[in-house]
């Protein structure tokens, strides 16, 4: 694909524009500006309270997903430990889990709904979470195993990340933007009819949780590690935990729902 988007030239110094980095910024523009519209309306929340809950947001999925990263093969990083901080990316999980209590407390400090605020969040990360997989497609990473089939796409700059290179692979990171979508529109239609604040939130970690897994399938990037090797994929085995978490809570929440209803 298209790892550099375009160089441009400013005062004798070349500068260059990565696809990745490039879609990362334009889907966090975008989740910023349906973050404060949604707060604002639904909260009258101020935009310098949504500011400051998105740059520490940014900081702490930076972490997050470093920390993952580095879980994933640590012999790898010990050695090469300027490797996590090249263009390898991040893992999705590690920036998600990490959000999560930081978004816990910022709403309980500034007196903010927990529970409703979760619900906006949840679509405002598949906005960024969908421009960022298009982003990976550009620079070939978290790419597919190979493939004979006619969605098979290949890879032929050296200076992607996929491998190998002018072979029909996956589109792995396609597979996730599509599937992300979905989900995006769905939780939309869910949140205006929702049933139970929290609802949104609780049926996109499911959702996603789902989609993982069976992306995960057809992943061909091994050195994302595996739990059970060659069956259980770490992203696969976070999937389950936060699947197994996520219906219970959504459980519990439409039981007490049903009674409330019932009673009155």
């Amino acid at each position: 694909m298209h790892p550099i988007l375009f160089s441009f030239e400013v005062f004798g110094k070349e500068f260059t524009v990565y696809s990745y980095g490039f879609f990362i910024v334009l889907g966090a523009i975008l989740a910023v500006i349906y973050l404060a519209r949604q707060a604002r309306k639904e909260f009258n929340v101020p935009f310098d309270t949504i500011n400051n809950l998105f740059l520490l947001l940014l900081a702490s999925a930076f972490i997050g997903g470093k920390v993952f990263l580095f879980f994933e093969n640590p012999p790898y990083y010990r050695e090469n430990p300027a490797d996590l901080f090249s263009g390898r990316g991040f893992v999705f999980y590690g920036s998600l889990l990490f959000c999560i209590p930081v978004m816990l407390w910022y709403f309980r400090k500034n007196k903010l709904p927990v529970l409703p605020m979760l619900d906006i969040m949840a679509i405002v990360t598949v906005i960024v979470h969908g421009f960022g997989r298009i982003g990976c497609f550009m620079a070939g990473c978290c790419y597919g195993k190979e493939t004979h089939g006619w969605l098979g796409v290949i890879f032929s700059d050296p200076a992607c990340f996929a491998r190998p290179l002018d072979t029909p692979l996956h589109p792995t990171q396609l597979y996730s933007a599509f599937m992300i979508a979905a989900i995006g529109l769905t939780l939309v239609m869910v949140k205006r009819r929702k049933m139970f604040p929290g609802q949104v939130f609780l049926l996109y970690l499911i959702l996603y949780g789902i989609g993982r897994s069976v992306v995960e399938i057809f992943r061909g990037d091994e050195s994302r590690g595996y739990v059970i090797e060659g069956i259980l994929s770490h992203s696969q085995f976070i999937s389950l935990l936060v699947i197994a978490a996520a219906v219970y809570f959504y459980r519990r929440n439409y039981i007490n729902v049903r009674k409330t209803s019932k009673t009155s």
